[in-house]
């Protein structure tokens, strides 16, 4: 075994957590050792954000073209060439992460490549390779769940779908979340027949209802099939698919199942348990302070119960930085962290939805208002339906932004500053959205919540 070498920061992991805290911490002087296994940039880069905005861009342009008659473009979808596809979504990722792995050696951050262990409350063990930290920040990510199924060509999850290199004539979706929602919305484009099985009562449950029942009315219009409060059974495989069993005895047939329903925290066989660290369901549980309550050991990103969201790692791993160069770095509040579907049409929301706002304050005490879409000149040019709608608790500050429709994630920035700044409308009498952009449909919103509507 080669001799111990000592660090201020060990990270045993990579992922968008991981390496935000390394180069941070390397920002403010720390010498720092990151352990990765895999590929730094994690499942973010390699296996999930980024490849599946670059399947639902080629999406948007095959709808595109679709459509592109109605606006005098004349042309024709004539198919999805996978290969191609494929080598642009893989250009996009080497690009990325030739660029990563470039910043992470340019901050002085020393790589171990191999599958790290903690082996004491201050070691990690790579390679035979000790490792020692006066701090240790576990960000070791999660992974594709599944309910027990075996996967194979034709059940999968979504790692194994972004490497297809065909298009599917049909697929059944288990999950109607925002992972199991982008796949069939691509897919959907793309000219497959695709079917969503979701347990609760609607398409993305953790959405305002309202966001929820507007992406059922688009998903019904683009022939995206759904069956909610419907549970799953079980499935078997045969000669030409598989055949998905539901708990209310109705089977579903398809070429392919994509099981969609979740990501699980990474945490087994990692010698956490054996140095203290307390587990839920495999989660890692932290204080405010993203403290383990062991020595110095913290934890980041998926490992961390809450939103299991790539820039909510980016800031874990900023505040652990920072909490342990003694910044005192104020504790994150995962309610003020941007969501974004990016489905078709798309959805984005930060704060609180108005069920959990009148929870929170009763329903006396909630108010809400809304802007259509069909009222947003550039929103009719790109033929897009939805809404953008406010919450606020009754003569004080807006507690909830959401929005639904075509690249309305771009708009989540503003909702973020509103809801994170405890902002009233009436904050924003001096301020104009500029004309004609998707961004007044904010503007327009607050007007309506501040009771001076002027387009609605």
């Amino acid at each position: 075994m080669s001799d111990t070498q000592e660090y201020d920061v060990v990270i045993l992991g990579a992922g968008s957590g991981g390496y935000a805290t390394a180069l941070r911490s390397a920002q403010l002087g720390l010498s720092v050792a990151l352990v990765e296994g895999d590929k730094v940039g994690g499942t973010c880069l390699h296996r999930g954000c980024i490849p599946t905005k670059a399947l639902l861009h080629a999406a948007e342009v095959a709808d595109e073209m679709r459509e592109s008659a109605k606006i005098g473009v004349r042309g024709s979808f004539e198919g999805i060439d996978m290969n191609t596809l494929n080598a642009y979504k893989n250009d996009v990722i080497t690009k990325m992460f030739k660029g990563l792995t470039g910043l992470v050696a340019s901050r002085g951050v020393t790589t171990y490549n191999g599958w790290g262990r903690l082996v004491a409350q201050d070691t990690v063990e790579v390679n035979g390779q000790r490792l020692k930290g006066k701090n240790i920040v576990l960000a070791s990510g999660s992974y594709s769940k599944t309910l027990g199924q075996q996967i194979t060509d034709r059940v999968v999850t979504s790692e194994q779908a972004l490497e297809l290199n065909h298009v599917p004539n049909s697929v059944i979706v288990l999950g109607g979340g925002v992972i199991g929602v982008e796949f069939a919305s691509v897919w959907a484009s793309f000219g497959a027949d695709v079917t969503i099985i979701e347990g609760l009562d609607r398409l993305v449950p953790a959405e305002d209802s309202a966001i929820s029942k507007m992406l059922e009315r688009q998903f019904r219009r683009r022939k995206i099939n759904f069956k909610t409060k419907t549970m799953f059974d079980r499935v078997e495989e045969h000669a030409n698919g598989v055949r998905v069993y539901t708990q209310d005895g109705k089977t579903y047939d398809a070429e392919m199942l994509l099981i969609a329903i979740g990501r699980g925290p990474a945490t087994q066989n990692l010698g956490y348990e054996q140095q203290g660290i307390t587990l839920d369901r495999d989660f890692v549980i932290t204080n405010e302070r993203l403290h383990t309550g062991v020595g110095n050991i913290y934890a980041v990103g998926d490992i961390v119960p809450g939103p299991q969201l790539a820039h909510r790692g980016f800031l874990h791993g900023m505040f652990v930085a920072e909490e342990i160069a003694g910044l005192n770095p104020k504790p994150i509040d995962d309610n003020l962290i941007p969501k974004v579907t990016f489905c078709d049409p798309e959805i984005s929301s930060v704060g609180l939805s108005e069920e959990k706002a009148v929870a929170k304050y009763g329903k006396e005490n909630v108010e809400t208002a809304s802007f259509n879409l069909a009222g947003n000149g550039k929103s009719q040019m790109l033929g897009t339906a939805g809404f953008v709608k406010l919450v606020r608790e009754k003569d004080g500050p807006i507690v909830g932004f959401h929005a639904i429709g075509a690249r309305m994630g771009e708009q989540v920035g503003e909702g973020q500053l509103m809801v994170s700044w405890e902002a009233f409308p009436e904050d924003f009498d001096s301020y104009i959205h500029a004309h004609p952009t998707q961004n007044e449909a904010i503007g327009e919103a607050i007007l309506a919540l501040a009771g001076k509507p002027l387009h609605n």
